[in-house]
């Protein structure tokens, strides 16, 4: 793997960094506002997805708006897994990932554990569902998502926060009044959360 597999960009900060996974359509600067709101301070590296739908980007091609194709998901899971490793000095990372880029978090955080510290994963599906179940002791996960969300997939939010229970993670679910946009609220749950965990130390 080498730098030019994935577009991105680095943004340098005094605390540990931040994964930025983006929507479908956006690129790596669409959270970048989010940063200095959820995690004062914290470096953060954007990577832009390499699968195009239509011209937007994504991290992996579905076959319809709830189906996804997993051979396609596991093959850039593990590429973006292998990539990140590969970076000099690489530190377990916290990914913030929204829609399409929550679900590559959560695909990370199942396949390849050890590429994160943890998540923010807003809007997001049960994008695979691994075997065997990894280890992810010591994994801190908040889930957003939102009632009336036409791209979430009944019941996956739940599923999904089962099996990373089950896997040992500290995994926290809020579900919202609201479509799939984010809301001020949430933001603000999101830096009360992080600020909550050890890492703020």
């Amino acid at each position: 793997m080498t730098g030019e597999d994935f577009i991105h960009l680095e943004r340098p900060g005094s605390r540990p960094g931040l994964l930025l996974l983006h929507g479908t359509g956006a690129d790596e600067t669409q959270l970048l506002p989010l940063v200095e709101e959820i995690a004062p301070g914290h470096a953060a590296l954007g990577v832009r997805g390499r699968v195009l739908e239509a011209g937007m980007p994504r991290y992996f091609r579905r076959l319809s708006m709830h189906e996804y194709d997993l051979e396609d998901l596991r093959r850039q899971a593990g590429d973006l897994a292998d990539w990140l490793l590969a970076r000099p000095g690489f530190n377990p990372l916290l990914a913030v990932g929204f829609s399409n880029g929550g679900n590559m978090g959560a695909a990370l955080l199942l396949l390849r554990p050890e590429t994160l510290a943890g998540a923010i994963l807003m809007r997001s599906n049960l994008p695979v569902e691994p075997d065997p179940t990894p280890r992810l002791d010591g994994r801190k996960v908040l889930l957003l998502n939102a009632a009336q969300d036409p791209y979430a997939r009944p019941g996956d939010a739940e599923r999904l926060l089962a099996l990373l229970r089950e896997a040992g993670a500290e995994a926290e679910l809020q579900v919202q009044p609201g479509g799939h946009d984010l809301t001020p609220g949430e933001v603000a749950a999101a830096h009360d959360w992080f600020a909550r965990q050890e890492w703020q130390s």
